[in-house]
């Protein structure tokens, strides 16, 4: 059965954590059912907090009408049931951690319980659609689907395996300008994407110049900020990604440089700091030092 994007309507997102919170909301903003679907309540509240002060900034800053609040947040339900997750889902958005067996066994398991009409998309940042495409028993109708920030990088890239249907990525790439996002197509499977693969090559460096020594976190963060007039540095994108996904990726290089970051990380994830959804990572939060005003050493043109 061949879908059009008119027969899209309820979308289950896989995985609760920080961005799949954020993909969910975005398409309950863009009028689609939602239903969330983790494996531990707690995850839940997290979440659900999340989505509140995101409704809170897009009001505040006049990207959604105060009244239309609570119409957004009653697209959305949540559901730790798996059967209850996937019996009526028209596309399935996965973003579980990014690990190969979890990955395999979700996409086993819901492979089994989704409609035959489902599409299946993962969020995977580094891994190939056709690492779980076949164990999902709908090779042709899976694809990646990787969103970036949703709100504030409006990327999102459509990447097919070799056997993924012509028809499933155009409607994903006419899906993005509904969901308010950018769709770039990739042509060919590349751990990474674009854009990924390109970050992956700064932050892997920012990691060697840490662990050699050269410099410190924060004199790394101010070198790429003040160059690039950027407001965030590779340790802050770590924060914001997760040390627990960049660690994922990272273990799986074997060079010396990677190896010494890996550990690193491994030693920060071992004492619960994950970066941001964990409230610390290189830098605390919810106020981080690199957002400091003085963190750049600027100063207000009355005290030059």
């Amino acid at each position: 059965m061949i879908l059009s994007l008119k027969d899209i309507k309820k979308v289950l997102i896989l995985g609760c954590g920080t961005l799949g919170t954020r993909v969910g909301l975005r398409f309950a903003l863009s009028g689609y059912l939602v239903k969330m679907y983790d494996i531990d309540e707690k995850i839940f509240i997290s979440a659900q907090k999340t989505q509140d002060q995101l409704l809170q900034y897009l009001v505040k800053n006049n990207l959604l009408a105060p009244q239309h609040v609570d119409k957004v947040t009653d697209r959305i339900s949540w559901t730790l049931s798996p059967e209850e997750a996937a019996y009526d889902a028209d596309l399935i958005n996965e973003s579980v951690t990014e690990d190969v067996e979890v990955k395999l066994r979700v996409w086993k398991q819901f492979g089994a319980l989704s409609p035959e009409h489902t599409i299946f998309t993962t969020n995977t940042s580094y891994l190939l659609p056709s690492m779980f495409a076949e164990i999902s028993g709908r090779p042709e109708r899976f694809c990646a689907y990787h969103f970036h920030d949703v709100f504030y990088a409006r990327v999102v890239d459509i990447m097919p395996h070799a056997n993924t249907e012509k028809w499933v990525v155009d409607l994903l790439i006419q899906l993005g300008p509904v969901l308010d996002q950018i769709p770039v197509y990739i042509e060919k499977e590349s751990p990474g994407y674009i854009f990924n693969y390109m970050l992956m090559s700064v932050l892997g460096s920012a990691g060697a110049l840490l662990t050699n020594g050269t410099g410190s976190v924060e004199a790394i963060d101010k070198s790429w900020m003040g160059n690039l007039k950027t407001e965030i540095g590779p340790f802050g994108i770590l924060d914001a990604v997760g040390l627990d996904t960049a660690w994922h990726v990272v273990k799986k290089y074997k060079d010396d440089k990677s190896k010494r970051f890996a550990i690193l990380l491994k030693q920060m994830i071992e004492k619960g700091k994950l970066g941001v959804k964990s409230g610390e990572g290189f830098y605390h939060y919810p106020n981080p030092r690199f957002k400091e005003p003085d963190f750049l050493g600027d100063k207000p043109c009355e005290e030059l």
